[in-house]
């Protein structure tokens, strides 16, 4: 799986909220998605941001992986620093957004596999 951590010009980055019939709905995240079979990283962060939220990814690096295991199942995840898109974000998927200032993510009932990008981002410059 891969996710985004898109900056606004505040250097806030935005949060989406798992819609209603998925699992964990109603619990916050990092953009992003699955990578489909023969996809790259970079190209599945591409069509997952241009999918949910209408915006082209022109600059992204990969910036933290991970595996966690919920009592279900077991996910690992890459988080990207999205340095530069074109298009204003939109819930294309029924998902709510939000711009969130790195120092209040903790705040936010994040699920847990995105939590130990919180702590890492909360020190990294703002891209741009």
């Amino acid at each position: 799986m891969v996710a985004a951590a898109l900056y606004d010009r505040s250097g806030r980055v935005l949060i989406a909220q798992r819609p209603a019939g998925k699992p964990l709905a109603g619990r916050w995240e990092f953009p992003g998605g699955k990578v489909a079979a023969g996809e790259s990283e970079h190209a599945a962060l591409a069509r997952e941001l241009r999918e949910e939220l209408g915006i082209e990814m022109t600059t992204a690096k990969p910036f933290m992986r991970l595996t966690h295991a919920y009592p279900d199942r077991e996910v690992e995840l890459s988080l990207w620093v999205i340095e530069r898109f074109t298009g204003v974000p939109r819930p294309l998927d029924r998902q709510r957004l939000k711009w969130v200032a790195p120092g209040r993510l903790a705040q936010e009932d994040l699920l847990e596999a995105d939590r130990p990008f919180v702590e890492a981002l909360r020190d990294l410059p703002a891209p741009g």
